[in-house]
């Protein structure tokens, strides 16, 4: 797969149906407003969306997208997302990438920030209230009860001239703008879909970063985050941008990895880079956990064998996260564990369409 360079999002609706036949990536950045996914019911003022491969709409300036029976996702500034549950509606007021801003008009929405980058901005409107997304991390809108949820991250609510700070784990009002601590475990069908939106989107992303890195962008000191089309799963997803980064992958608020052209081969080589721990619950970090693990479960799916996987020896801590798709039956587990090393491994027999693999350490984990 040869990507196509960046484009210019004046020809976005042609490009993005050219890029799916030719098997090309490319970039978009120059808007917000890509529509990328529905289920069901979904319309554009009175025009219903239609979900053809390699074809996304936009949300113009001053148009409504309502969901009835189904469900929306939306693309805003790179590395942020917007979902929609049924029967949910916002306007786009501005689409531009340093002043993304929306008014939530009904239901229920989720932003899912990835990354804010410099000179990006994202303001959602409702009734008499301005929400700005001040932070990497997981917002959520109702207007009923009428409040906003942040699960990770900050945002700055203003209202009759006051401005209110809305912490991780905190929710707000609108109607009194008074701030209340929440359990951040209890969700919805809302929450569930938006999590599996996002892992679809993380494991979209492995084989567009390698894309890139095998094209001339691999060595692009200045590489920037983006769009990128995978034809292979016949969506976009979120490619970060160099910066620094290292070895380390870019992590979004569900714990899912997302990597650059610069580390992504490091996702083909077992055994080679850390395993973040993984909270649950909207419990995310990225610090080491003391094990370096065999495959990051999370991000890379098995391309013909999945199921199970086994759980961890005993030893130092690791966490495991979902293991691919596909079919396949049983890994065996790993064995003990120490110093950041693996001490025995997973059995030699290959796994094959349902067999199962004997490995070290006790006890059976779940995908």
């Amino acid at each position: 797969m040869r990507p196509a360079g960046r484009l210019t999002v004046g020809i976005l609706a042609l490009a993005a149906g050219s890029i799916a036949a030719l098997g090309q990536s490319a970039v978009i950045s120059a808007r917000s407003g890509l529509i990328h996914y529905v289920e069901g019911e979904v319309y554009v003022g009175d025009q219903a969306v239609d979900s053809k491969f390699g074809s996304f709409p936009e949300v113009k300036e001053n148009q409504i997208l309502k969901t009835d029976e189904g469900r929306a996702e939306v693309l805003l500034t790179p590395g942020v997302f917007l979902r929609l549950a049924e029967n949910s509606s916002f306007r786009m007021i501005t689409n531009r990438l340093i002043d993304t801003r929306l008014e939530f008009l009904s239901g229920s929405a989720i932003i899912e920030a990835d990354d804010i980058l410099k000179d990006n901005s994202i303001t959602v409107v409702y009734q008499d209230a301005t929400v700005h997304v001040a932070k990497k991390g997981l917002y959520r809108i109702d207007a009923s009860p009428a409040e906003l949820r942040v699960f990770d991250g900050l945002a700055d609510v203003t209202s009759g001239g006051n401005t209110v700070e809305v912490k991780e784990g905190h929710l707000l009002a609108f109607d009194t703008m008074a701030v209340h601590r929440f359990d951040k475990t209890t969700t919805d069908a809302l929450n569930r879909w938006s999590e599996r939106r996002a892992e679809y989107v993380s494991m979209a992303n492995v084989s567009a970063a390698n894309s890139l890195r095998t094209s001339m962008f691999s060595g692009d000191p200045f590489f920037s985050s983006g769009w990128y089309f995978n034809p292979f799963f016949g969506m976009y997803t979120f490619v970060p941008g160099l910066n620094g980064m290292g070895y380390s992958p870019f992590y979004s608020p569900y714990g899912y990895a997302f990597w650059n052209p610069f580390n992504v081969y490091m996702a083909y080589m077992p055994g080679y880079y850390y395993n973040p721990y993984y909270g649950g619950g909207y419990g995310y970090g990225n610090g080491y956990s003391g094990v370096y693990n065999a495959v990051n479960y999370r991000s890379v799916p098995s391309p013909s064998h999945s199921g199970s996987i086994g759980s961890v020896g005993s030893g130092s801590s690791a966490s495991v996260g979902h293991a691919g798709s596909h079919s396949g039956g049983s890994v065996g587990s790993v064995g003990n564990v120490s110093s950041g090393t693996i001490s025995s491994s997973v059995g030699s027999a290959p796994v094959s369409h349902g067999g199962s693999v004997g490995g070290g350490g006790g006890g059976g984990g779940h995908h």
